[in-house]
């Protein structure tokens, strides 16, 4: 959407003032061949998957944490391209991480592949490989996690368990349905011989949004998991969607089909209400009242409440946009409302539901998608709730601060971030009116997340939060863009190793 700068320039921006100055001298990733933006594009069918790339896969598992960035600085030096590197990681990740007790922790190897990609497309054309060396060091702490906790591997399929193409999807269905993990393994490892990317992925997004356990993280493993898929190839598609199914069966307890849980329960009840919508649903008109009230219905109201206030919305002939202007913006409110890992993820799941909503082709699955959304908001808030107080915060009256400046306005804002979110949020209110293309903002945002962030959250927030910026209509926009202060990476945060990895592997 936004145009690039030049590496001169973009220094000198985010540099004025002094207050990201001392980031760091980045000219040794001349050394690396530049990921072109061509490189980086989706071109419909993927990188091939060449003989090399099991061998690729090896060395990631096999080589220690402390000599991998060199290993791989060999490899690209040598030849090995971007998407090559982008796949060996996802396929090292799903093969060796189990998603288990939750589909978290350190499962985020995997989780956080397709939020490092955005990071990369988004950066400068020399900044690109930062992002994969970290999430390549990533993997082999997660790595090690796996190891501690009984070393689980994925093993081969019972080949004599597949089921016919011809039965393979009702079998999937059926097994997902009775949380049978034996029988799902088979189902999809035949489905992803013989069905399509689309006719999975309708599946995937449907099974993925169906409940709120991991808070969120099913949706975000599905949404993230096509995503990168769509870069590296579908002929890796088998082990990627035998390790998101059993991802998406993870529950505690007995089989969840016995029983209804609370986190199953708005999904259930949603299957009848999304039969309720008119059916041109997905036309109508853009209403900034209507996305106000909806708003103001997500700060207080229960999972059935804003779900029924959507069909309403959506009956009296309010545009679907504007209900996911009011999920976005409520995401954000939520992590102003109590900063943390559940206010986080709020914005991270919306944002993978957004996407699935976006991507699929199903009138059926839209309605889920959207309606399954409006549930998990107040379930985020009740989680909120065990965790502390809940501030009384409303976004849509924040008040702008002024801007000083006294130096570059994005310099001025990430130096907040780390001392005061909220001064932070509202000073972004006085940039995002001074400033209407935020690109300056974006870039120096990631830049931070790359030298000084630590976690795989830095990467999955920040890129969620610059990518839906996007999708959020102009009246809303800086209002979504202002919770993000309360978990972008700030300026005064201690520089992490990574830079000076990545140097040393250079041999720089």
């Amino acid at each position: 959407m936004f145009g690039l700068t030049s590496r001169r320039r973009f220094l000198h921006a985010t540099a004025a003032g002094g207050t990201l100055a001392g980031l760091g001298d980045l000219e040794f990733l001349t050394r690396l061949p530049a990921v072109s933006a061509a490189e980086t594009a989706s071109d419909g069918h993927g990188v091939p998957l060449r003989p090399e790339i099991e061998p690729l896969v090896r060395l990631l598992e096999d080589t220690p944490r402390e000599r991998l960035l060199e290993e791989v600085a060999q490899r690209i030096k040598g030849g090995t391209t971007y998407k090559e590197v982008l796949a060996a990681l996802l396929l090292a990740g799903v093969r060796n991480i189990q998603p288990r007790p939750q589909v978290g922790f350190k499962f985020h190897a995997v989780l956080v592949v397709n939020s490092a990609h955005l990071a990369s497309i988004s950066s400068p054309e020399e900044h690109r490989w930062l992002p994969i060396f970290w999430a390549l060091d990533h993997f082999k702490g997660s790595q090690a996690q796996d190891v501690r906790e009984g070393d689980w591997m994925m093993q081969p399929v019972d080949e004599a368990a597949l089921p016919t193409p011809e039965k393979a999807k009702n079998e999937f269905i059926a097994a997902m349905n009775a949380w049978d993990e034996a029988k799902a393994d088979a189902a999809v490892a035949a489905l992803a011989r013989s069905a399509t990317k689309e006719e999975l992925f309708e599946l995937f997004c449907r099974f993925g949004s169906r409940d709120f356990r991991s808070i969120g993280h099913k949706a975000i493993d599905v949404a993230n998991s096509w995503r990168t898929l769509g870069e590296i190839g579908w002929q890796h598609a088998e082990p990627v969607l035998r390790s998101l199914a059993y991802a998406l069966l993870q529950h505690e307890g007995g089989s969840p089909a016995q029983d209804d849980r609370p986190a199953d329960r708005p999904g259930r009840e949603n299957i009848a209400r999304s039969k309720k919508f008119r059916d041109d649903w997905q036309t109508g008109k853009v209403d900034e009242v209507a996305a106000a009230e909806l708003l103001a219905m997500l700060h207080s109201g229960s999972a059935a409440e804003v779900c029924e206030a959507v069909i309403e919305l959506i009956n009296r002939g309010v545009a679907p946009q504007s209900v996911w202007d009011a999920l976005l913006v409520g995401a954000g409110e939520l992590l102003v409302r109590q900063p943390g890992i559940v206010g986080l993820h709020a914005v991270t799941t919306s944002n993978a539901l957004r996407y699935a909503f976006e991507a699929s082709a199903s009138d059926e699955t839209r309605r889920l998608l959207l309606l399954q959304n409006a549930a998990f908001l107040p379930m985020f808030r009740e989680a909120m709730q065990g965790r502390g107080s809940v501030a009384d915060t409303n976004l849509s009256t924040l008040e702008p601060a002024p801007l000083s400046g006294n130096e570059s306005p994005e310099a001025e804002i990430l130096a907040e971030v780390s001392r005061d979110p909220m001064t932070a949020a509202r000073k972004m209110l006085s940039y995002s009116s001074e400033h209407p293309d935020p690109k300056p903002l974006f870039d120096a945002a990631r830049l931070l997340v790359f030298l000084k962030g630590n976690d795989a959250h830095d990467y999955k927030f920040s890129s969620a939060v610059l990518e839906d910026y996007a999708h959020v209509s102009p009246k809303w926009r800086e209002r979504y863009l202002a919770a993000g202060a309360f978990n972008l990476v700030g300026s005064g945060g201690r520089d992490n190793t990574l830079v000076q990895r990545t140097r040393s592997a250079l041999g720089a």
